[in-house]
C-alpha cells in the first residue's frame, strides 16, 4: 500500500522545538524527518523526496539559505517555509529568491506555517507600515545583511564591518539570530 501522507522535512538545530513541530505536523497527517544541519539534509535527500520544508535559518554556525537552495535545487515545486528568530528585509529576499515560498518570524506555529504551505501568491492589502526604522533596527539589519554575505562567519564579518570581533559577537548575542 502506498502512503499518500505528505511529507515534511524539519531542518532545525534546536531539538525542543523540533520536536514540538514534529509531534504536530505528525498529528495532522504528515511524514515527518528532521535534520539539524545541512550535511544531514543533504544524506537524507539522497533516500527520499519530499512535499514540504521547514528551515531554520540558523543552524549552529551554518546558514539555513544554503538548505533552502538544495531544496528548491532537487524539487523546484517543494514549498518551502524559512523560519527565524530575528527576520531581516535581507535575508527574507535571499530566502525568496533561492526558492522559498515563505518566511515567518518565530514564534510560528504549525497553523502558521501550513497557512505559509498553501499561500500561492503575496497579499496585495498587506498594510504599509508608515513607522520609521530605529537606528538600532537599521544597525541590525546592515550587521545581519553582512553576516548572510558572508555565509555567517563572525570573524569575516567584523572584518568587513570594521568592528572588533568581540565588538560583535556581544551585539549578536543580545539579538540571536534563532
Amino acid at each position: 500500500m502506498i502512503d499518500t501522507s505528505p511529507s515534511l522535512v524539519i531542518v532545525e538545530d534546536d531539538p525542543a522545538f523540533a520536536r514540538t513541530l514534529r509531534r504536530s505536523f505528525e498529528r495532522r497527517g504528515y511524514r515527518v524527518c528532521h535534520v539539524a544541519s545541512p550535511e544531514d539534509l543533504a544524506a537524507i535527500m539522497a533516500e527520499q523526496d519530499f512535499d514540504y520544508a521547514v528551515v531554520d535559518l540558523k543552524l549552529g554556525n551554518a546558514s539555513g539559505l544554503t538548505c533552502v537552495q538544495m531544496l528548491h535545487a532537487a524539487d523546484p515545486g517543494m514549498r518551502i517555509v524559512v523560519l527565524t528568530g530575528f527576520a531581516s528585509i535581507a535575508t527574507a529576499v535571499e530566502a525568496i529568491k533561492l526558492g522559498a515560498s515563505h518566511y515567518l518570524a518565530k514564534p510560528a506555529n504549525t497553523d502558521d506555517i501550513e497557512e505559509a504551505f498553501g499561500r500561492d501568491q503575496g497579499d496585495p492589502t498587506v498594510p504599509l507600515e508608515g513607522r520609521k526604522s530605529s537606528i538600532k533596527t537599521v544597525e541590525w539589519e546592515y550587521i545581519h545583511a553582512t553576516l548572510v554575505e558572508c555565509d555567517f562567519n563572525i570573524s569575516e564579518t567584523a572584518r568587513r564591518l570594521g568592528m572588533h570581533r568581540r565588538t560583535l559577537a556581544r551585539k549578536l548575542e543580545k539579538r540571536q539570530l534563532r
